[in-house]
């Protein structure tokens, strides 16, 4: 297996619906499935011939399977036997089904959010081309007072496979002067979160910094969050840096962040979900909406890969869905429309 190929993953269950499940939540997550089949019509050399690096086996019945044997006895792959019935995809339990499976998937075949590191450089030689949005009549006089300025409202992006692109093309097409600021949460090697920075921020004239504890996240700059430890926030919305990993099996944890920023933040936070695997973010969304955040979703044809933003879809989290700029377009237009309602309460006060 090269080192930015997806693992092969051979899957052997005896109900078509686990088959089923599986085949999904291993294809959305970055894994090539390479053989799905039920114990009964499989041979012994057709274990040869899948060439998998894995083999997941969910069987109701294992005692005394010759297949089980014939499996346990080559010392090519491992073996993972399943984590039992899969929870329906939106149901309160499937988020724990699968991050169960797939931290022990990545532990033992690999992360296939590797690749994205590897695909900056492209980014990186690109040449500018994206035309920046105008800033309102309305934000304009305010925009040069606020940057700087601890950022009232503090809106995640959260990313994995084709994530880097999609959020260059959303923050070059992203005027400053906005009263906000930006948690960037991408799955990636720690390796490579330096090269995200510059990368992402290469055509932009937001400030794309790495974090920094007990301090705040400023109007005009995004906050890449830091990939070997969780990142949460003050009382007083300042960061902070616990010095513990991520909740298993992602990192960052997209659903962890969610979770964080609207605990602090509430009504003035927002998540936008772009191109990526998985569905890290499913099972914090609906505390992001209680807590009176918003959800976005990246548009699934704009997408490398739309699992993530598709299961927030799914679950109903998400109110408004666009390609980059479009949902660029849709910020400015709701700190734009926020700015106009003073005003407008205002002259009618006056009548």
């Amino acid at each position: 297996m090269s080192e930015v190929s997806a693992a092969r993953i051979g899957v052997i269950a005896d109900t078509s619906l686990q088959r089923h499940v599986l085949q999904q939540a291993l294809s959305a997550n970055g894994y090539n499935v390479v053989l799905n089949c039920d114990p009964a019509r499989i041979e012994e050399s057709d274990l040869v011939a899948a060439q998998a690096d894995l083999w997941l086996v969910d069987l109701a019945q294992t005692e005394d399977s010759p297949l089980v044997n014939a499996l346990l006895e080559r010392d090519s792959c491992p073996v993972l036997f399943g984590e039992g019935h899969a929870p329906e995809r939106h149901s309160e339990h499937y988020p724990r089904w699968e991050r169960r499976m797939f931290g022990k998937l990545k532990r033992l075949v690999g992360d296939p959010s590797r690749v994205v590191g590897p695909r900056l450089e492209v980014l990186r030689g690109e040449a500018e081309r994206a035309t920046r949005l105008a800033l309102p009549g309305t934000l304009l006089a305010a925009a040069d007072s606020i940057a700087g300025e601890p950022a009232r409202e503090v809106w995640l992006l959260a990313a994995s496979l084709g994530g880097p692109e999609a959020v260059k093309a959303f923050l070059d097409a992203l005027p400053v002067g906005l009263p906000v600021g930006f948690v960037y949460a991408q799955h990636i090697e720690a390796s490579f979160e330096s090269a995200l920075s510059q990368a992402v921020g290469r055509h932009s004239q937001w400030s794309v910094n790495q974090s920094r504890a007990n301090d705040s996240i400023r109007c005009g700059e995004v906050v890449v969050a830091p990939i070997s430890e969780e990142m949460g926030f003050g009382k007083d919305g300042v960061m902070l840096l616990h010095g513990r990993s991520w909740p298993e099996p992602y990192s960052p944890s997209i659903d962890q962040m969610m979770l964080n920023l609207a605990q602090q933040f509430g009504d003035r936070c927002g998540v936008i979900a772009f191109s990526g695997m998985g569905s890290d973010g499913n099972a914090a969304a609906a505390y992001v909406l209680r807590q009176g955040g918003r959800v976005w979703t990246q548009r699934a044809d704009s997408c490398v890969c739309s699992s993530m933003p598709d299961s927030l879809r799914e679950g109903g989290y998400s109110s408004l869905s666009g390609d980059p700029r479009e949902l660029a377009q849709a910020l400015v237009n709701h700190f734009a429309q926020q700015a106009s309602q003073p005003v407008a309460a205002l002259q009618l006060d006056n009548l």
